[in-house]
C-alpha cells in the first residue's frame, strides 16, 4: 500500500507540475526495493518505456564500497547538445556535469550476473559529456528522505548528451585522476574540477547498474546510455541561464535554460 501511495503522490505532482510534501510520507518506504517499485509504477502509468527496456539511465554513488543507486530516464527528457529546455517543467535547476557511457552490445540478466565491478569497460563503445538537470517533485527538494528521492527517479529532471566519442576504455582509458572538467553557468566564472569523480572511474558502476537494470527490465540493448555521477557536486542555475560543460579531451555539452 505504501508503494501505491507514494506512486500516486508523485504522479499527481507530475500531472499538476506541483510539489508534494515528503514529510508526510517520510517512513512510507521500507527499503530501496520499494523505492524502485515506485519508479517502475510511475514509469508504467506514464508509458515511458512501453514493453521495452529503458534506453537511458542515471547511476552513481558517493564512493566505492557504498551502495549504488539507479534510475531509468523518461526518453522525452533526454536531449542532444546543444539543447533548449523551453517549457520543460524545471524549478530547482540543479546542475551536474557527468560522463555518459554507451553500451556497445546487448547485455542479458545472466550475463550481468557474471560481471565484476571495475572490469566491465569492454562493454562500452563510446562516451560523451552529459549535463544532468536535477529536479525534485518533493517540497523539501534535495533534503527529502533518501528513499523518497530514489523513488522520484533519483531527482532526475533532464539529461543533455554531447557528441559521442568512440572509445576503448580497456586499452586507452583516460587517466581519470587527472581528468579536467569545466563548468560555466550563465555569466559566472568557469569552475575547474580535476579527478573529482566519486568512484574514481565512471565505468566502475557498470556491473552494479547492469545487474539492477536487467533484473528489473530484462536485456539491455546495445546503444543504451548510462550517466555516471557528478564531477562538480550539485551546482544551481536559474531560468534563462546557459550551461556549458567541457571535459578536456572528451568533448562538451550546452544547455539553454
Amino acid at each position: 500500500m505504501s508503494i501505491e501511495v507514494v506512486s500516486e503522490t508523485l504522479l499527481r505532482a507530475r500531472a499538476h507540475v506541483d510539489l508534494a510534501d515528503a514529510l508526510a510520507l517520510a517512513t512510507s518506504l521500507a527499503d530501496q526495493e520499494e523505492a524502485y517499485a515506485v519508479q517502475q509504477a510511475v514509469a508504467r502509468q506514464l508509458g515511458w518505456f512501453g514493453a521495452g527496456a529503458p534506453r537511458a539511465w542515471k547511476s552513481g554513488g558517493p564512493a566505492r564500497g557504498a551502495q549504488l543507486t539507479h534510475a531509468p530516464l523518461p526518453p522525452a527528457g533526454v536531449w542532444p547538445s546543444p539543447a533548449r529546455a523551453g517549457d520543460w517543467p524545471l524549478r530547482a535547476r540543479g546542475i551536474e556535469a557527468e560522463i555518459a557511457l554507451r553500451l556497445g552490445r546487448d547485455v542479458s540478466l545472466a550475463q550481468a550476473w557474471q560481471l565484476v565491478a571495475g572490469e566491465c569497460a569492454g562493454l562500452i563503445d563510446a562516451m560523451a559529456v552529459g549535463i544532468e538537470v536535477v529536479e525534485s517533485r518533493w517540497l523539501q527538494q534535495f533534503a527529502a528522505p533518501p528513499l523518497l528521492a530514489l523513488a522520484d527517479q533519483l531527482c532526475h529532471g533532464a539529461l543533455v548528451v554531447g557528441e559521442w566519442q568512440p572509445c576503448d576504455l580497456v586499452r586507452a582509458a583516460p587517466d581519470w585522476s587527472r581528468q579536467v572538467c569545466r563548468l560555466r553557468i550563465g555569466t559566472g566564472e568557469t569552475s575547474v574540477h580535476t579527478g573529482t569523480h566519486s568512484l574514481n572511474d565512471p565505468a566502475w558502476l557498470l556491473a552494479d547498474w547492469l545487474r539492477h537494470a536487467t533484473a528489473h527490465y530484462g536485456t539491455l540493448s546495445a546503444g543504451t546510455v548510462v550517466t555516471t555521477g557528478s564531477w562538480v557536486g550539485l551546482a544551481r542555475a536559474q531560468a534563462g541561464d546557459s550551461v556549458h560543460v567541457q571535459f578536456d579531451g572528451i568533448g562538451e555539452a550546452w544547455l539553454q535554460l
